[in-house]
This record gives structure tokens, sequence and C-alpha cells, in this order.
């Protein structure tokens, strides 16, 4: 049949006439079972007849060139089947569909660089070995501390252009209140609990890779690239993913090493990264510098905002962290400057993590706004009511959707927020200094193409398939739901195949689009097998309904399975950007609050419960949208009291690459959190009228603890994450 492809501002028509109730239910995980039972493999899990093992060996200067190589105390213990250092096919860095990866030409861009890999019939062997490997090198004196590096402001990086939009300089000038204040947020790690980690065979010239990615498709084309070989050639699986946070989203250079070790030795070949390798060959974060500038009227209306910021990249990466993406469409002022200006560095590459942008940009404009409303004697969630632009304020364009104002009135009711004593310092609980704060949460919502095939195969079971993956977030569910209700089949008659490159093609997991795009890819496809069933059924598919495997039009019905007969019924939908995504300012809105306790004696801080509300469109699966959301006020948490990659600036180590002193919120550390949803379906975000929520849920929650850190102590941060010793010396007397 032909591709079903609609206007992402249309509906499928099929998914309004649903009866079976999925849709938006909270539908346990289709894939929890497996994943509970171990039956569900991961890419390290894998291991075809004749596996071998693979160890990177790690630069151990922050800069500098390889000159030499002595593989022989490697090659002569047992079980070594290989040392390779030479061929230039080895990447030096990551890569991704737009940036081909760096080729092997000597250069050390960093330390822990892979700069060779020792390949053995057992893993342990291949570790040892690539311990014996000795490297020379021409070292050279490296950039490793960001803050000492002069910023460059043209320079091409990011998808974020400066802005500056009237006059901020004069309304600062001109304001009766002004604030200008510089925040900064450290190197942040993705910390997903999977590895890195691939298993690579060759079969008759093909090249199978089974990775833990986050984007099967991009990640086929990349290591095509890589290899110089055909895309066609390359086949990627990654069906189950154990959280990739954004470090999964690129190649690293260990899945060409297991591509070019299985071809050098003709053997399957498989590589992990261990949690301090992951460090410095994954991409992580960076450090970024903030200016907030904001200038008010003594009514707290702003006539002019600013968010100017610094991020690093090493020398061979293409990302930039668009620290200020958050804040472009949030408040009114028409003064406006966002811009973020460019550190080059000698440590590894700087990626998208966790939210990239909105999670650490709203800590600088969130606080920001909390210290002009305290200066000003408003109540924080008063001040940003009177700044709700009625139209994108950078760009003029319409919101779609937009019930920012609605989670303000109800986040404030849920959690009591008439009840927090505005003066700093003044609510205790014996020794524990107790307060509360919020902030607003915004996420932009981005349209992407996607594909996906719907087949209804003879007995009457669906079967979906597309290259998106599942990387916790809940994809196969959704997906099963979407084609439930359109399809009339309960979640047990549906198969859900995914994270295969060779099936029609998504944008995978990453930047909060995954789900509404594929989910309208499948009802699109939904929509193209309803047309042939309105055909076999002699009925106009508006006319269809279906419910329980029954398929009723006209006053006739018929099971399913006998309408498909001898025959499957294969759709094909596709969605992509359109007209409706240029001329509208799309996102997904929330409020967060937080309650904490500090300890006036020992600067103890204890998040005591927290509370966000969100707009998110339409809600796909209630259980799986709560946990996304939650989990992402853990990452907000965590990223306001513990995670701080620090690197020694002697020599471009991290001092803290693993989980031992890198600190991630544990079990412990995360309170009581609810999460409530105000639901208004989004027709122009997608034929699903569904908004990401992935990343939503940690924009924001970061600033409302550390709001509340003040609100409880009067002591104000502004260099995260918020720990004792920052705290200590301005709290209050017992």
């Amino acid at each position: 049949m032909a591709e079903m492809v609609m206007d992402q501002a249309q509906r499928p028509g099929g998914l309004d006439r649903a009866e079976q109730g999925l849709l938006g239910a909270p539908v346990p995980r289709w894939e929890g079972a497996a994943k509970v039972t171990g039956a569900a493999p991961y890419a390290y899990e894998q291991s075809p007849p004749g596996t071998v093992y693979v160890a990177i060996v790690p630069a151990a200067i922050g800069r500098g060139q390889v000159t030499g190589v002595d593989a022989g105390g490697a090659e002569a213990l047992p079980g070594v089947l290989a040392v390779i250092h030479d061929d230039p096919r080895m990447p030096a860095g990551e890569g991704n569909s737009r940036a081909k990866p760096q080729p092997n030409t000597g250069r050390v861009y960093h330390y822990g660089q892979a700069v060779a890999m020792v390949v053995a019939e057992d893993g342990e062997v291949a570790r040892a070995a690539a311990r014996l490997v000795q490297v020379r090198y021409e070292e050279t004196p490296g950039r490793f501390d960001v803050e000492k590096q002069a910023p460059i402001r043209e320079h091409g990086l990011g998808f974020l252009p400066a802005i500056d939009k009237g006059d901020l300089d004069a309304a600062m000038a001109a304001a009766e209140v002004t604030l200008d204040e510089t925040y900064t947020t450290p190197v942040h790690f993705p910390a997903a609990l999977e590895p890195h980690a691939t298993t690579a065979w060759w079969e008759d010239g093909q090249l199978t890779v089974r990775t833990s990615n986050q984007i099967a498709g991009a990640a086929r084309k990349t290591i095509a690239t890589a290899l110089g070989i055909e895309a066609s050639r390359v086949r990627v699986l990654a069906p189950f993913v154990g959280g990739g946070f954004g470090g999964k989203t690129g190649v690293g250079p260990e899945a060409v090493y297991a591509a070019i070790a299985a071809e050098r030795v003709g053997r399957p070949a498989k590589v992990v990264l261990s949690r301090r390798q992951t460090a410095y060959v994954a991409h992580h974060r960076s450090h970024t510098t903030q200016r907030i500038r904001l200038a008010a009227g003594r009514d707290g209306r702003l006539s002019g905002i600013g968010h100017e910021s610094v991020a690093a990249q090493n020398e061979i990466g293409e990302f930039l962290e668009p620290v200020p993406f958050g804040t472009l469409p949030l408040y009114a002022g028409e003064n406006r400057r966002f811009r973020t200006d460019l550190v080059r560095v000698d440590l590894p590459a700087t990626g998208a993590v966790r939210a990239p942008g909105e999670a650490v940009g709203t800590f600088g404009v969130e606080c920001a706004m909390d210290e002009l409303a305290h200066r000003l004697g408003i109540d924080p969630i008063e001040l940003r009511r009177r700044n709700e632009p009625e139209v994108d304020p950078t760009n003029g364009k319409p919101f779609t959707t937009r019930r920012l104002l609605d989670c303000y009135t109800q986040g404030a009711t849920r959690f009591g927020w008439e009840r927090r004593d505005a003066t700093p310092g003044s609510v205790r609980d014996g020794e524990w200094l107790i307060g509360m704060g919020m902030a607003a949460a915004l996420r932009g919502n981005f349209t992407v193409e996607a594909q996906a095939r719907v087949r209804l195969e003879v007995g009457g079971r669906a079967v979906i398939e597309t290259d998106m993956t599942d990387i916790g977030t809940g994809t196969y569910t959704i997906l099963a739901q979407v084609a439930g209700d359109m399809l009339g089949l309960p979640m047990t008659a549906i198969d859900v195949r995914l994270g295969d490159s060779d099936f029609p093609a998504s944008a995978g997991s990453g930047g909060s689009f995954g789900a509404g795009s594929s989910a309208a890819a499948v009802a699109l496809a939904c929509e193209d097998v309803l047309a042939e069933l309105a055909l076999r059924m002699n009925a106009a598919p508006e006319d269809l309904r279906l419910k329980g495997g029954q398929v009723s039009a006209g006053g006739r019905s018929a099971a399913l399975a006998d309408l498909v007969r001898d025959k499957a019924v294969e759709g094909h939908g596709r969605m992509a950007p359109g007209k409706v995504s240029r001329a509208t300012s799309q996102a997904s809105h929330g409020a967060q609050f937080a309650e904490v306790a500090v300890n006036a004696v020992t600067g103890e801080i204890r998040v005591r419960r927290m509370l966000g509300v969100f707009d998110i469109g339409r809600v796909l699966n209630r259980r799986t949208a709560q946990n996304q959301a939650v989990g992402g006020m853990v990452w907000g948490l965590a990223y306001a009291l513990s995670e701080d990659g620090v690197v020694d600036t002697r020599d471009g180590r991290f001092v803290n690459p693993d989980f031992g002193e890198y600190h991630v919120a544990v079990n412990a550390d995360v309170p009581q959190i609810e999460c409530e949803f105000i639901e208004e379906v989004d027709d122009a975000a997608n034929p699903v009228g569904a908004k990401g929520v992935g990343e939503l849920g940690i924009s924001g929650a970061g600033a409302a603890v550390a709001n509340a850190i003040f609100n409880a102590t009067g002591v104000r941060v502004r260099d995260f994450p918020v720990t004792l010793d920052k705290l200590l010396a301005g709290l209050p007397p017992l």
C-alpha cells in the first residue's frame, strides 16, 4: 500500500474513533516482564559463536602525539590475538550522522582517549594485555582549566544563533530595579546504568553491530562512514538500551573498534567500557558560566532579560550546550540578549546530556527570578505571572498550547504554597531550617521525521516495526497502545519490534521528540491499514468501528482475523515537520516545587518533598509519563546537590570518573515526589497531540531546590551544586 503522510496539524481519524481505551491509560510496560526476568538481551550479552574480546588502550597524556607503540609484552600473553594501533579508521573521538569520526592520526586530544586496542580470547586477558601496551608520546601543554580560557564569540557551533533584540544595556540603565549575577554549573556525566558496549560481526561482507545506542539509523551511517563502506552494508541492532541520557546519541569509538577487531581476526568481537573509561570515551555536559541580567520596574514587570553564557568543547567536537534555549520563550521583556560563547579545551568531548540547555540554563534564569522576587518583595509565582507573555517574546510566533499559568495555580494549591514564609531562615524544626522554593519548567518541543510499518497478519495479530529505540522510556508500550486503540486490539495481540536499522527510519530516542513523532508515524500507518480494511468491508474508513478484535460498519460486523483472511494488510506511516513547526512556538511546560530542611549546625541538606505539575499535551501513558517526569525531577535534585564532574586542571584527568565519587541521587536522597499533568491535546505538535516529557522533569527541578535552600537559610549559592561547605559560613545562629 502507499505510504500514509499527514500534515502535523492533522489528527488521524482512527484515533478520535478509538474505543479500546488504551491510549492515556497507565498500561504496564509491554516489555516489562522480559526485563525483570532477564530475558531482554542487552548489547554486551549477545555472544555469537567464536566471540573474541576487545580492550581499549587509553592515552596517558592530556595532549600531544603518539610517537610509537611497543606491543611485545601484550602480544606475549597467551590468548592475545592482536594488538591494533595503526588502522587509520580507528576514530579518535565520537561521531554522529552529521560529524564524521576524527580518523586516527596518532594525535592525542585528551587524557583517556582510545589510542589502541587488544583483541583476545578472554575479556580478562584482553584487559590485562591492554595494561602491558607501551605507548610513547610527544606531550604538549594542554588547556585543562575551562575558566582560564578566552571565550570565542564567533564560533559557528550549536543550533542557537546569538539573539540581540532591542537594547538590553539601555534597559538595564533605565530600570528601577536590576539584577546582574553570574551562575555556574559543573561537568555532568550521562551516568546510564547499562555500560557502553558493542558486539560486532561480519558475514559475507555485511557488518552487524549490536550496540547500546539511542539512534540506530544515525549510528548505521556513522559506522559506515568511519569504516569507509556503504551504509547498506551495516545493520545496527539496539532493541534494549539500559538508559542513555544523551550519552549514547553518538557512536563512541568503541563501536568502530569492535567492527575493526572483528574484521581483523575474522570472528565476532565485543567490547565494553568500564565506568572510568566511559567518562573519557563518551561525551559529558560542559561546565557553564551564565550571566543573567534582569531589568524591571518596581511592579516586577521585565523590560529586559539577558542570558549570556560560556560553554566548552574540545578541538574536534562540534556540539555546544544550548544554555539559553529554555529562556528564549519563557518571560516577557522587549529588550533581550541571548548568546553562548565557546572555549576550546583539551578534555573529552562535550555533548547532549539529559535536557541539554534547559537542565543547566534554568539554574541561572530561575534562581535569578527568585532573587528578583525577593528584592522586590513579590511572591515568586506572582512575579512569573506578571511576566507571562502572550506570544513568544523572542520571535513573535504564537504559542500552540501553553498551560504554564495553570501549572502554577494547581501546583501552588497542591503543595501548600500559601504556608510559605517569605522571610528566609524564619521557619525552624528543632535545629533544622525549613524552606520552600519553586521554579518554572520548560522544554522545547520538536517535531522530527519518523517512519513506521504496521502489519495486520493472518490470524489478526498486529506487528509494529520502526528503528526507534526504547531506552527505558516506554516506547514499546505507547506504540502498542496507539496501534491497539486504532485497530481495536488488546495489547496481547500486538508485537512491537524496535531498534533495528533495517526497519523504517525514525529519529531515535533523544530530545524528548521520540514518543510524539514515532507514535504519530504508527498512527498514520494504522490509518493506512484502516483504509484497506474499509475496502474489504465495503465501507468508508470513517465509518469503521474497531474494538475487541471486531470490525463493524453500516450494521455489519466481522472478526478482524476473518477480514484479513489469507492476506496480511500492511500500512506505512511517515511523520515529518511542516509549516506548523516553522510558524509556531512549541514547548512543554511545568511548575516545580520543593521543600527542604537544612541543618543549622552541620549544613546538611535534606529535600523533604517535591511536586511537579506539567503541561505535556496528550498523555500517551500516564504510568510511563509519570515515571519519566519523576525520574527527571530526581536528576534535577542531584544536579542541585551533588553531581559535579571535577577536572584536575594540571593534566586533564577527571578526579571522580565513576559512581564511587560522582554522586548521582540514590534512594536515600529521594523524598516523596508527586507528579501531575494538565492535559490538553496539542494538535499543532504532531498528529497524536503529545509533547515531550522525558526531559521536562529535569528543567527547573534543581532551581526549585536551590530556591528552597535560600528560603530556608538566607544563603544564596550561585556556584552549583549547593554543598554544605558553601552554606556553613552564612547559616543563621541557632
